[in-house]
């Protein structure tokens, strides 16, 4: 998950804070049920027979492989508006296209098409992604030109919100035998109705603007190769670190705890971090390094992932889910905020390649998770191996921020 650069000039009629509320309710539709709805549901579609984990895997990674094209693509609207003329949408337009069509391809998940499913989620994927960098940047944008910028941590609770929600939906539909057909029906109507209650908000039709993201932190206006380099390999760890136990979340902890009645429920409590970790960033001053924020993110959440593997309970999982969701969007700020000091004429670039990390990491993790299994003795030796790589790849990508913050000091970047 990447913050956007500023897309937009587009104007709202509406106040700044239901502008922030509605942005937030975008990303819980575009990451919490476009996304991530998957993952609850990744336990009902076992237990139906529908799919096996290395199908589970499949659809996982075709989801973030279109979200990485999705995000990536969002770089060359400027472009495109430029050479379409009026007749291309608006950043808010797009916003509403993209919110349609993942109620659309959310609903399409409901019929038994199993040969279609990874295409349906690769567009899901593709779709979310240009959301999340269209509504997080209009939104933004508005927020700036209100003099509200200080809101927009508002907006990064969704994510967190969606997550909660649909986790909470989904372990309620699984508590009353409902099979994962039904469950991706409601999902869509969620989404549905989410849509129809921002639809208002985004309106406008004005020119797309590539701008550089405005912020508090500058910089030089280059820096060393090895610099950029080693902070893209970092940040794609991150990507790589999270999201075997974003993905598989419920299914691990089914295993580690047979018979439990908490294990529904650790999914939403991954949400609650988030939610609590995207509001938690407004009190983390400017001034700060962020590569010692971003260092001590990846060891919350390396820590938080081997919290699970020392203490296989019920209390352990829910701390570890916590732990796991509380630095997810900060980690996007800190690093966002660090591309710009790093590259402030030139910042977008930065984050596109940022971007490129993050999501290569996370359609490395699946696949990682499909091939331990198959060469491990049991689900469960394959999950804890799988965690204790993502845990160390965590570790390691602290270290290289760690490395940065020592031979790279801020201060002669200021």
């Amino acid at each position: 998950m990447t913050a956007p650069p500023d897309l937009s000039q587009q104007r709202s009629f509406a106040s700044p804070l239901v502008i922030a509320i509605a942005g937030a309710l975008c990303l819980s539709v575009a990451m919490g049920i476009g996304r991530f709805a998957f993952t609850p549901l990744l336990p009902m579609m076992l237990q139906d027979g529908v799919i096996d984990l290395a199908g589970g895997s499949r659809l996982a990674t075709a989801n973030y492989l279109g979200y990485l094209l999705g995000a990536l693509s969002c770089m060359a609207l400027p472009l495109l508006r430029r050479n379409i003329g009026p007749g291309f949408p608006g950043t808010a337009g797009l916003v509403r296209i993209g919110l349609l069509l993942t109620t659309l391809l959310t609903l399409a998940m409901v019929p038994h098409l199993p040969w279609l499913w990874s295409f349906l989620r690769f567009l899901a994927g593709y779709v979310t992604g240009m959301v999340f960098v269209c509504a997080s940047g209009w939104c933004l944008a508005q927020l700036a030109r209100l003099g509200r910028a200080s809101l927009g941590g508002i907006i990064y609770t969704g994510p967190g919100i969606g997550i909660t929600a649909s986790g909470l939906v989904g372990s309620a539909m699984a508590a009353h035998g409902q099979h994962s057909a039904t469950a991706w029906g409601v999902f869509g109507l969620m989404a549905a109705v989410l849509t129809a209650l921002v639809w208002p908000v985004f309106r406008g039709h004005d020119a797309i603007a590539a701008q550089q993201p405005h912020g508090a932190l500058d910089g030089k206006r280059g820096s060393s190769l090895g610099e950029p380099t080693i902070f893209v390999l970092a940040y794609g760890l991150a990507g790589f670190g999270y999201i075997i136990t974003a993905t598989f979340l419920p299914v691990i902890a089914r295993e580690a705890l047979p018979g439990s009645i908490w294990s529904d429920y650790f999914w939403p409590a991954f949400g609650l971090g988030v939610i609590a970790g995207a509001l938690l960033t407004r009190f983390v001053p400017l001034s700060m390094d962020r590569r010692v924020l971003l260092t001590a993110s990846y060891v919350v959440q390396a820590l938080a992932i081997l919290l699970t593997l020392a203490m296989p309970t019920d209390l352990g999982f829910v701390a570890g889910s916590l732990l796991l969701g509380l630095p997810f969007t900060a980690i996007t700020l800190f690093a966002m905020q660090e591309a710009r000091r790093l590259r402030p004429a030139q910042a977008t670039s930065l984050m596109g390649l940022l971007t490129a990390g993050y999501g290569i990491g996370q359609i490395l993790g699946p696949p990682l998770v499909a091939l331990m299994l198959q060469y491990t003795a049991s689900a469960a030796a394959g999950f804890a191996l799988s965690l204790e790589i993502a845990a160390g790849s965590l570790l390691f990508g602290a270290a290289l921020y760690g490395l940065l913050w020592r031979f790279f000091p801020a201060e002669a970047n200021r």
